[in-house]
């Protein structure tokens, strides 16, 4: 077995997933939002907190078409200062969603701040739903951050749909799969409700989601992030409709227990299976 896969933390980490609603196209106020959750998880112990979709200037697909240059963001942006400068005094990381541009185009996009409040690289979307493709550029690398000796890797919505996704980060030794997302009210619960259980027991993984609440982009949105343990389990959830910050503590010994019952992933591996290496990026 690969020392990437059998290699476990050794000391819990506590993590937040928080929800709000985004103010559509105003992204002074949606970071001034950041900014204000992200100390609110650091006051409860949080070392690392993800925000949902597109959270920094809400979904809102045509506005951000129109405008690129108003409503993405760009590599080392000095709108991200105040969460950068919140991250640094509350040595807290976070993971916040966005619209990107760069030479390639717009992308949707997870910006990564660590507990130093400076930037790490950002995770890109790698599945688009067809709406989305005709505006975005799917993302070509897998992402994967490393706090406290835990593997984190990231996934923004539609890419937790597909079992593929989160089982390349778990072989390139992912302990828990984050993700920032947007899921509706009218089938977005449902899918919810189905797809993490399963990335979490399939992979043996802790499952992390972040998503909205009230409307963004036409949507009217679910709420209920959560967090999912390695067997499936909800172990925190925010409600259906109102602003939260939820924590939970991801512990090793709970992980090496499922690990050691739940043999899948092992026994996948064990066949010879392989996945394409990925860069770890240190958030502390």
């Amino acid at each position: 077995m690969d020392n990437k896969f059998a290699a476990l933390p050794r000391v819990p980490l506590q993590i937040a997933t928080a929800q709000a609603q985004p103010v559509c196209g105003d992204t002074a106020a949606n970071i001034a939002k950041t900014v204000e959750l992200t100390a609110l998880a650091a006051e409860r112990g949080a070392k690392l907190v993800v925000f949902p979709e597109k959270f920094l200037s809400g979904y809102e697909p045509g506005l951000i078409a129109g405008d690129p240059a108003r409503y993405a963001f760009e590599p080392l942006d000095a709108r991200l200062d105040p969460l950068r400068e919140t991250c640094r005094r509350h040595a807290i990381a976070a993971v916040v969603g966005a619209a990107t541009r760069g030479a390639q185009g717009l992308h949707i996009s997870s910006l990564v701040v660590d507990c130093r409040g400076e930037d790490a690289a950002p995770y890109h979307k790698q599945y688009l739903y067809r709406s989305e493709a005709q505006i975005y550029r799917p993302g070509t690398q897998d992402c994967m951050l490393e706090l406290n000796g835990w593997r984190l890797a990231l996934g923004v919505c539609y890419d937790s749909g597909f079992p593929e996704h989160a089982r390349t980060a778990a072989m390139n030794g992912a302990h828990a799969y984050l993700v920032s997302g947007l899921f509706s009210v009218k089938s977005g619960y449902h899918q919810s409700r189905i797809w993490f259980p399963a990335r979490a027991f399939d992979n043996t993984l802790y499952v992390l989601l972040s998503n909205h609440v009230g409307t963004t982009g036409g949507w009217d949105t679910c709420g209920a992030s959560a967090i999912w343990s390695p067997y499936g389990d909800v172990i925190a959830q925010a409600s259906r409709e109102r602003e939260e910050v939820i924590t939970a503590s991801l512990d090793p010994a709970a992980l090496a227990d499922v690990r050691e019952r739940e043999t899948a992933l092992a026994d996948f591996v064990a066949r010879g299976e392989a996945a394409a290496g990925v860069s770890v990026q240190r958030l502390d």
